[in-house]
């Protein structure tokens, strides 16, 4: 990694070392291998082109299945409850806060439910590889730049600084789920017989401001960008 990536993600680790050892948070046990490069490419397709905020939410909660699972029965048994009223309902309940933020985005913490094998991978790899997923984040949306798949638009700027780029929503208040198929969306696709699937619909969330290790990570990679 070159000094203004791992400076982002040094903001990231120590954001998740606050408190106890990543490890000691996770209910996943150190994953016997390492994922290969191309495993880590199709693993993070998916989700390298959310908005760092929700990024991170997403990598911190994968650690934590069993919560996903938990959070995603809870909104299916109260399907008319939404924004503030959702929030307060999730707010006694015993999940790490990065679960209790994807509450306010059902599309992705359904997919995180429906693909629980996919969901454990992202969360041992997170775990055990933090700097290889950073890496394959930013090169993943090199790619999608190169491709024309990733550009400033009305709800989000893409900011690219020194090799390191940061997506952040125009108004912090509304955060959009990009909708895009990994298949395309990073040019011809380098590794052979591994392909992945979109995700999704473009969709937004209206969230409140939340002081999680999550949103100090999503500030943290804003001040090092700048």
């Amino acid at each position: 990694m070159n000094k203004k990536t791992l400076a982002w993600a040094a903001c990231l680790a120590f954001s998740l070392v606050t408190g106890m050892p990543v490890q000691a948070q996770s209910a996943y046990p150190p994953p016997p291998a390492v994922y290969t490069q191309a495993q880590l490419d199709q693993m993070l397709a998916p989700v390298a082109l959310y908005p760092d905020s929700l990024l991170a939410q997403v990598l911190m909660a994968a650690t934590y299945p069993l919560e996903v699972v938990q959070a995603q029965r809870f909104i299916e048994a109260r399907p008319g409850l939404q924004g503030d009223g959702l929030a307060r309902a999730v707010a006694p309940m015993p999940w790490d806060p990065s679960v209790k933020s994807l509450v306010q985005f059902p599309s992705v913490l359904t997919m995180m439910n429906d693909r629980l094998d996919w969901m454990q991978q992202l969360g041992q790899a997170f775990l055990s590889q933090q700097p290889a997923v950073m890496d394959t984040v930013q090169n993943l949306r090199e790619r999608a730049q190169v491709a024309g798949t990733l550009e400033s638009s009305p709800q989000q700027r893409v900011v690219a600084d020194d090799g390191v780029i940061v997506i952040e929503p125009v108004n912090p208040q509304v955060v959009y789920v990009p909708y895009y198929n990994p298949v395309v969306a990073y040019g011809s696709w380098w590794w052979p017989r591994r392909r992945s699937r979109s995700i999704g619909r473009r969709r937004h969330a209206i969230v409140r401001p939340i002081t999680t290790r999550a949103s100090r990570w999503a500030s943290a990679l804003a001040a090092a960008s700048a």
